[in-house]
């Protein structure tokens, strides 16, 4: 598959799914093959998209994957992927699977297609049954339109009414869940959660015993493990836990004792 088709397959799989697409996206020192955006409930979500149409032989390795892992922290990206003909090295799997990177290979690539394709001829199947049924006894969904997302795919049902419901599920869970991921990359987002989060439980906590040091040392651990257990969830970088947990903890720390000094 030639270059220009790879990407445009991509970029029809990714619009079907929900996404606003960017072809050969400029950037001050890059040109990306996609820039996907998808609307969601908490905001626009970012998606950085590589394609290599290499020969069955040349696999794709780490060089490539942390080319695109800077242009995704240049562009606050939520989701990094990288799609081959071809296969990715032993080094580059083990790589993604510690980053928020999406690996799609040859056997991937024919799975989506295969999908993308049967999913053409049922939207095609659907419009030729409507167009002899009663426009009054079914409805079609404009969300039964949507493609094989290449992020996730549910089950379908067998009806029209279930699958359009299924379908539909499916996106506005993944659409939370990327939501969800990108305001856990926000410091500022995951200092407010983790004070929020830890008050709560401490309120709780004081409610079932008054002890005021245990009180003390239930809002340090909590702060700590939410502090450090969200920006695991965002990222999976042992070193960007390390350091943007142990900010998340002090500043909320810090926080707290001056509102303890003020009130």
């Amino acid at each position: 598959m030639e270059k220009d088709r790879l990407v445009r397959f991509v970029g029809k799989v990714m619009e079907e799914s929900g996404f606003k697409v960017y072809k050969d996206f400029k950037t001050s020192r890059y040109i990306i093959d996609i820039y996907g955006v998808l609307p969601t409930i908490v905001g626009d979500m970012g998606v950085v998209v590589a394609c290599k149409n290499y020969d069955e032989h040349w696999e794709v390795g780490l060089d490539v994957l942390k080319e695109m892992e800077m242009i995704g922290k240049t562009l606050k990206a939520s989701k990094i992927v990288v799609i081959t003909t071809s296969y990715f090295t032993n080094s580059a799997s083990n790589y993604a699977g510690r980053r928020n990177i999406k690996l799609i290979d040859k056997d991937g690539l024919v799975t989506i297609a295969k999908k993308f394709s049967k999913k053409e001829n049922e939207i095609y199947e659907t419009n030729v049954i409507d167009e002899n049924e009663d426009s009054e006894t079914y409805i079609p969904s404009t969300k039964s339109s949507k493609g094989p997302s290449i992020f996730h795919a549910g089950k379908r049902s067998l009806s029209k009414s279930g699958r359009s419901k299924s379908v539909g599920r499916n996106l506005n869970l993944g659409n939370f869940m990327q939501g969800f991921k990108g305001i856990m990359s926000n410091t500022v987002a995951l200092i407010i959660i983790v004070l929020l989060l830890s008050s709560l439980i401490t309120y709780i906590i004081g409610l079932f015993n008054k002890n005021t040091a245990l009180i003390g040392v239930s809002k340090i651990l909590s702060s700590a493990i939410l502090s450090y257990g969200l920006v695991f969830y965002a990222d999976r970088d042992p070193n960007v836990v390390l350091t943007k947990g142990t900010i998340v903890f002090f500043v909320s720390m810090i926080i707290y004792v001056v509102l303890i000094v003020l009130l």
